[in-house]
């Protein structure tokens, strides 16, 4: 066959197979059916998303969580993901400005005693007590709620500058206080040292962390997270479908042979790709759940089928996954910031704004791509075009066009 004719055929035949998908996905949802009652009565169906213990806390968690990016108008999402039982709500102060928020705290105005069975996460990006201080008692006020059940401090780079001896000291008064139950943090970058050296803190209840069928099976991010098991911390993974970090990444082994079969593989078995990357997840019991961004009913009762779906994946299901993961390297960002930006003469977060990248053209959110754009230090922003990427290009492990990555990023959100 010509090559063309092949490409043709592979994107009409992914076509059909997303539609395929589609089918099989919502006749997986069959039992959810009661959860999502509209009429506001209570859920008598016994189908309920799982739990799992969290850590040392002595709470058991919904093994899927429901990411912050709802608004106001959303409020029959907070209450259909209620009803199926996914009660582990995440969010922080800078999402949507604050809307995401007060949207949640919209919800429990109207529906309080649903405040008593959600475990309620929030984070601020500062490790500064006084301005955690000042965040912690925004977001509350926001929320309609006088506790949050787990504190993060966001985008933790550095264990042992960031979570300081103050930090543990605002952490023991703010649970003394009653606004917190348990404290953490959430890493993007350099993960499997951030879990490593909370490990030996003794104080850190919970992380959340990028961790999914790329990263899982690395032997560094094999020994972190038997640590922080160890330690009793409670473990949250997030970008768990390992999104691709620029548009011209995006067709990187989506038309493969090798691709094509997986995804009739796993549609033959019930599930599409994306439940497949949810699963994988959930089949290591330290991980206790995971957080998806969930903006419509689609997706939510997508990820809600994966969660009670029973079947497990086999072998040969895994290795396909991670077969894939291998072809489409060069497209994703693992995280290893110490490798890249070490490399470069400048100092240039160059995980951060791939990360940026990510969110623009995976997540198609412009607003917190460029948002988080204009936030970096106008040294670094002006430092962008002016480095050479070579080396941290001949260091990457994945082999990411490091250069071209950055050019694109810094004109698109500039």
């Amino acid at each position: 066959m010509p090559k063309t004719e092949k490409k043709n055929s592979r994107r009409t035949f992914l076509k059909t197979v997303g539609a395929i998908g589609a089918g099989s996905m919502f006749a997986s949802m069959a039992p959810l059916a009661k959860a999502s009652d509209t009429d506001g009565s209570k859920n008598t169906d016994p189908v309920t998303i799982p739990t799992r213990p969290f850590g040392k806390t002595g709470v058991n968690v919904s093994i899927l969580a429901l990411g912050g990016v709802l608004n106001m108008s959303d409020q029959l999402i907070f209450r259909q993901a209620f009803k199926m039982g996914v009660t582990y709500w995440d969010t922080a102060d800078g999402y949507g400005w604050g809307k995401n928020e007060k949207a949640i705290g919209k919800y429990f105005a109207k529906f309080p005693e649903d405040r008593k069975q959600v475990f309620l996460v929030t984070k601020g990006a500062t490790s500064d007590p006084e301005e955690l201080t000042e965040k912690l008692n925004t977001s509350l006020q926001r929320m309609n709620t006088s506790y949050v059940d787990m504190y993060f401090i966001h985008y933790v780079k550095n264990v042992k500058d960031e979570l300081t001896n103050g930090v543990r000291v605002w952490a023991e008064k703010a649970k003394a206080a009653g606004k917190i139950r348990f404290f953490g943090f959430s890493a993007h970058k350099n993960m499997e040292n951030s879990l490593l050296e909370a490990a030996k803190l003794g104080w850190i209840d919970g992380i959340m962390m990028s961790y999914n069928y790329r990263l899982m099976v690395k032997d560094e991010m094999k020994r972190a997270v038997d640590a922080c098991a160890k330690a009793g911390i409670g473990l949250t993974a997030m970008k768990t479908q390992a999104a691709f970090t620029a548009n011209f990444y995006a067709s990187i082994g989506s038309e493969t042979d090798h691709a094509l079969k997986m995804t009739e593989r796993f549609l033959k078995k019930g599930f599409t790709a994306e439940q497949a990357k949810l699963k994988v997840v959930w089949e290591n019991q330290k991980i206790s759940s995971i957080c998806s961004a969930m903006p419509n009913m689609t997706i939510l009762q997508a990820n809600a089928a994966a969660a009670l779906n029973k079947e497990t994946l086999s072998f040969r299901d895994k290795q396909l996954l991670y077969q894939y993961a291998g072809q489409t390297s060069s497209g994703y960002c693992a995280g290893c910031a110490n490798i890249c930006e070490s490399a470069v003469d400048f100092r240039v977060p160059i995980s951060d704004i791939l990360r940026y990248s990510m969110y623009k053209n995976s997540y198609g959110d412009r607003d917190t791509a460029r948002r988080l754009f204009k936030a970096l230090p106008e040294d670094s922003k002006g430092n962008i075009l002016k480095t050479d990427y070579s080396k941290a290009e001949a260091f990457c492990p994945q082999k990411i066009q490091i250069g071209k990555v950055m050019k694109e990023a810094y004109e698109a959100l500039s």
